[in-house]
């Protein structure tokens, strides 16, 4: 059974995206399961440290992505969301050519939403974990 209030396709979630950090850094939305959101972003001279790993500001942009499109799906439409609190752990240095985060819910609260979203590299390798909290705000 699907966690998500609003029914949206992948190619619909990159056309939000549009005219936005996500879209100036190549991140796409990749997957909307029943209780996840799965997305990629490259590790090119965008989103690339002087070393040529992901810059782990990069890993924060795409966890932070995820965590907070998947809340606003599981908000309806009298409801947003805004981000309250990320942390990341990285793991290992995300190389070329992309790597993949996947959000699933630990919290869906009616104030608060708590995701955690896991980067792995192309060889499914945990590049970083992360961990975002979400406001749940009513629009006025």
């Amino acid at each position: 059974m699907s966690i998500w209030k609003r029914h949206i396709t992948p190619t619909q979630a990159n056309a939000l995206l549009q005219g936005t950090m996500c879209e100036h850094v190549g991140m796409v939305i990749t997957e909307i399961g029943d209780e996840h959101l799965t997305g990629t972003l490259p590790v090119d001279e965008r989103t690339c440290q002087h070393m040529g790993i992901i810059h782990g500001g990069a890993s924060v942009v795409l966890a932070e992505t995820l965590g907070s499109l998947a809340s606003t799906l599981c908000c309806d439409d009298s409801h947003y969301v805004v981000g309250l609190d990320i942390n990341a752990n990285h793991i290992r240095a995300g190389r070329p050519p992309l790597v993949t985060g996947v959000a699933r819910p630990l919290h869906i609260g009616s104030t608060t939403m708590v995701w955690e979203i896991h980067i792995t590299d192309t060889e499914d390798r945990l590049v970083c974990v992360s961990r975002l909290t979400c406001a749940v705000l009513q629009q006025r």
